[in-house]
């Protein structure tokens, strides 16, 4: 497990905080919260897919809640299409991220996943999703990226070597 026993690994300006990556070969698994959340995280050249969020006013990794009788797995891709219209089945189980979210502080964990994919121009925009870009992680961007997000993104990679 990344994060046991040290300083958060990523806060952002609304008080949540990633507190751990459990790699996909860990054991661990979800015991103490629920799995609430699934999130992809692709990659192509060096470059991970971030979407914008129009309700929340940030870059963030595609992804969103696992509806009733869909499997992680299943979220992932539907969210992936829906935020981001690319259509991925073949994506790699990552991790789980354990957060602590929200003013109540609540205990929650995310599927992470992770996938390559070719640039293309298949984005629609949405009520959700305004944007879509392949970032360097370096180049600065017009708003404001969600810390949580690219931290994740960075250790899922990890899954695609």
């Amino acid at each position: 497990m990344i994060g046991r026993n040290l300083e958060p690994l990523a806060t952002d300006d609304d008080g949540n905080i990633l507190l751990a990556f459990h790699p996909a070969g860990d054991d661990i698994g979800v015991r103490d919260a629920p799995l609430t959340v699934s999130l992809v995280a692709l990659w192509h050249d060096g470059r991970m897919l971030l979407v914008f969020n129009r309700q929340r006013a940030c870059w963030e990794l595609p992804g969103g809640m696992i509806d009733p009788g869909e499997t992680p797995r299943q979220a992932a891709i539907r969210e992936l299409h829906e935020e981001s219209g690319y259509q991925l089945d073949d994506l790699t189980f990552a991790g789980y991220a354990r957060f602590v979210l929200g003013p109540e502080q609540r205990a929650e964990y995310a599927a992470i996943y992770t996938g390559r994919a070719t640039p293309a121009n298949a984005f629609d925009p949405n009520d959700e999703i305004t944007a879509i870009i392949w970032w360097d992680g370096a180049s600065p961007l017009a708003d404001r990226v969600q810390p949580l997000d690219v931290c994740l993104g960075r250790l899922a990679r990890a899954a695609l070597r």
